[in-house]
């Protein structure tokens, strides 16, 4: 069994690169959110969720999650695609 190392990047570098992120609520379902599904079609959503010792990190892209919580971003998340987003800063988010 091949265990796979994500890179990291800190939420911080994430900020400076993409802008100031907001909280996202749904009001409806995902699918259904039109605007929400314009901001994944611009790759502009993070997804963050707890970890095992429940600390938060993020994820560019949508992934669907029970306690998941969502940011969104005014530039692209592409650089950070495949890399786990570490040091979650809530001061740095727009409420």
């Amino acid at each position: 069994m091949k265990l796979i190392k994500l890179k990291t990047a800190r939420f911080l570098q994430v900020v400076e690169n993409c802008g100031k992120p907001q909280v996202y609520t749904f009001w409806q379902k995902p699918s259904a959110d039109r605007q929400l599904q314009a901001q994944i079609k611009k790759n502009r959503v993070m997804t963050i969720l707890k970890s095992g010792c429940g600390t938060d990190f993020g994820m560019a892209g949508f992934k669907e999650a029970k306690d998941a919580r969502y940011l969104i971003f005014s530039k692209s998340l592409k650089r950070f695609a495949e890399k786990r987003i570490v040091g979650i800063d809530w001061a740095r988010v727009r409420e």
